[in-house]
């Protein structure tokens, strides 16, 4: 036997416990001498934890795994799981030859409350056009773009997001994304990136590649090969089985920094292939969990409202072998927050402050703000923008305490669903003083009903989580979880509560839309109204200045028509008072009779002097009201107009002897 043989038969016995040599490499050879597959197929999955990291309460579920030999259809409707049961959320188009557990399929079945998002692409010089649910990642959108384009998603750059994504982990869901997207492709130092095509990633999903893993704990680098097409996730899960190293506890050297996302491809990672070299180590701090645990239910022994028939209790819980009762430093512990605290705020703050030091960093993201900061935090937004809030509400003198916030709050499924569905606010009712005040701010922000309700809590059955869910425009406690349970009716607890939130989310949120259109319509209305009264009075206003004007240019015409009238007036009198007497009848040769035909058909008769001149005859007429800017002068006979003639020319030189008749005509 090989001496690489050896060491896997080795690796395979230490961690299956199987003594029998022969039996071992019974397994082995059925498996072709891979170490996990062997590993996977004698051992159950529940029995790959540590003791220490087992919870009675946590429900192992088995990985689902495709034939081998079962073919893919080409529908890139039909979503199929790979191997370890990873769904990514999206189309996704493999060649018909590729087998089920070599690549990912998305699906695209648009579940109940799920949307079917639009993408186009912007790349190059073509525009490329995708549809997934909101279900999906950013992850799967660009799985789906490398088939597309032929660019690994390590080397896409996308631009154009409404919010950019802080990794490729975060759901289209969450980003509040419109049904229709557009964005454009960036790879960074475009001119030297090598576009791989479809066929070259299709290669490389089904390629084995060979990790050679370092593990500092074990001193000793294990050989394990995986598919192109084995996401990383699942490859730091097999390597906890290999290393007794949590995923959350692992820290690598060796991966591209690139890397964003642990769902991403060993073939789409851009590791070295055929070959890589890894190393991994536990995170520093994370190797004494176990003994922090110990330390804490030994302080409770020392609390005063403890015994130790709850330190007996508590201490069953943890695996014999850890050497933690030699070198336990013990002391009195302090409450999360200090007796008689007046400044909620600051007293929320040094609640987290302390529960971290307590407990380590593995906790819930707690609200730094008063109780009145959290619920307008949570619950007094729009609807689409609201959250649950979850009341943490802890006490010293409970046995159930420690094992709640190391067992429960620092599991990793409660941790994100906490952080992702909750506003998670904590408060330590430890003392008395600072009891009544938290019932205080309920009364004062919840009501009396719900500070009753808290109020009944008894001591053994805390810590409790608080739900404050608003419906209707009613804010109010929906359930209240209980110290006294496990992972999986807390993970109930809180699904179920995240479930009808949703579902009344959906309702309000189409509510407000609704009221919003209507609104918007109403506005609209009101300002089109606004306009139509606005051009009304600018009209009218417009209709009032021209009047006045009109008015204003009627008064001048008149005022200046008086004023050619006085002058007229004033003129005639002057003309009047220089115009010659009228001759007398018996005057003689020397006297002439001019007859004037006014425009009317009346008839002025008038004698004047024969050596008169014309302009005395003119100023006449004048006198009478017909000057001759204003009238024609004719004779009868030869037929000629007077006012053009010399008007120093007398009346017998015109021939106007010794009587005439004029005709006045208007010019």
């Amino acid at each position: 036997m090989s001496e690489n043989r050896e060491e896997v038969l080795a690796d395979f016995q230490a961690c299956t416990g199987i003594e029998d040599v022969g039996e071992a490499i019974l397994h082995l050879e059925e498996t072709n001498w891979d170490l996990l597959r062997a590993i996977n197929r004698v051992m159950p999955q529940e029995t790959q934890t540590l003791p220490s990291e087992m919870d009675s309460d946590v429900e192992m579920i088995e990985e689902i795994k495709q034939s081998p030999s079962s073919p893919v259809r080409a529908n890139p409707d039909v979503a199929v799981l790979p191997l370890g049961g990873t769904n990514y959320g999206g189309p996704f188009r493999v060649p018909d030859s590729m087998s089920a557990d070599v690549i990912p399929l998305p699906s695209t079945s648009q579940g109940k409350d799920s949307r079917l998002l639009q993408f186009h692409v912007h790349f190059r010089d073509r525009v490329v056009d995708l549809e997934i649910t909101d279900t999906g990642t950013v992850g799967d959108l660009k799985n789906l773009l490398a088939i597309e384009v032929g660019l690994l998603p390590c080397q896409q750059n996308l631009e154009g997001w409404k919010s950019n994504p802080k990794s490729d982990s975060v759901t289209l869901g969450s980003m509040n994304l419109p049904k229709e997207n557009i964005l454009f492709l960036m790879p960074p130092d475009y001119e030297d990136v090598e576009l791989p095509t479809e066929s070259s990633l299709s290669e490389r999903l089904t390629q084995t590649y060979t990790l050679n893993v370092y593990a500092d704990s074990k001193k000793k680098t294990f050989n394990l090969k995986f598919l192109g097409s084995k996401p990383v996730l699942e490859v730091k899960s097999d390597v906890y089985t290999l290393t007794d190293i949590p995923v959350r506890h692992q820290v690598w050297t060796g991966w591209p920094p690139e890397l964003t996302s642990d769902k991403t491809t060993l073939a789409c990672s851009g590791i070295n292939y055929p070959v890589h070299e890894f190393t991994v180590k536990r995170a520093p701090g994370s190797e004494h969990t176990g003994r922090e645990k110990r330390k804490v239910i030994v302080d409770l022994v020392d609390s005063d409202n403890s015994s130790v028939e709850e330190f007996e209790d508590a201490s069953e819980t943890f695996t014999v072998e850890d050497d933690i009762f030699v070198d336990v430093e013990t002391k009195k512990i302090q409450p999360l927050i200090p007796d008689n605290v007046e400044d909620e705020t600051a007293g929320c703050i040094h609640f987290a402050d302390q529960f971290t030091h307590r407990y380590g960093e593995c906790h819930p993201e707690f609200f730094p703000g008063s109780l009145d900061d959290a619920v307008k935090e949570a619950c007094m937004k729009p609807a689409r923008d609201r959250r649950l809030l979850a009341i943490y509400l802890h006490h010293d003198a409970s046995v159930l305490t420690n094992v709640f916030c190391t067992q429960l709050l620092g599991y990793e499924s409660v941790l994100q669903y906490l952080n992702t569905h909750f506003v998670v606010w904590g408060w330590d009712l430890t003392h008395e003083s600072n009891k009544q005040k938290f019932l205080s701010s309920v009364t004062k922000t919840l009501g009396n009903v719900a500070a009753m309700t808290i109020r009944n809590i008894d001591v053994e059955r805390l810590p409790a989580l608080i739900i404050i869910m608003r419906m209707r425009s009613t804010t109010e406690i929906y359930t209240v979880v209980h110290g006294n349970l496990g992972v999986n009716e807390l993970l109930t607890s809180l699904i179920q509560a995240v479930d009808v939130f949703t579902e009344q989310q959906r309702l309000e949120t189409r509510e407000e839309e609704e009221r919003a259109a209507r609104e918007l319509v109403k506005r609209e209305q009101d300002a089109a109204y606004q306009q139509s009264l606005e051009a009304d009075r600018a009209k009218e206003e417009a209709k009032r200045r021209q009047e006045m004007l009109e008015q204003q240019e009627t008064q001048e015409r008149e005022i200046r028509r008086q004023e050619e009238e006085q002058l007229r007036e004033a003129h005639r009198l002057e003309v009047q008072s220089k115009l010659p007497q009228e001759p007398s009848e018996d005057g003689g040769d020397d006297i002439t009779k001019i007859r004037f035909r006014l425009p009317k058909g009346e008839t002025i008769v008038r004698r004047f002097s024969a050596v008169t001149p014309l302009k005395v005859l003119l100023d006449f007429l004048l006198v009478q009201g017909y000057p001759s800017t204003e009238y024609k002068v004719i004779s009868s006979w030869p037929r000629r107009d007077l006012t053009l003639l010399d008007p120093s020319s007398t009346l017998l030189d015109l021939k106007l002897c010794p009587q005439e008749t004029v005709i006045l005509e208007e010019r």
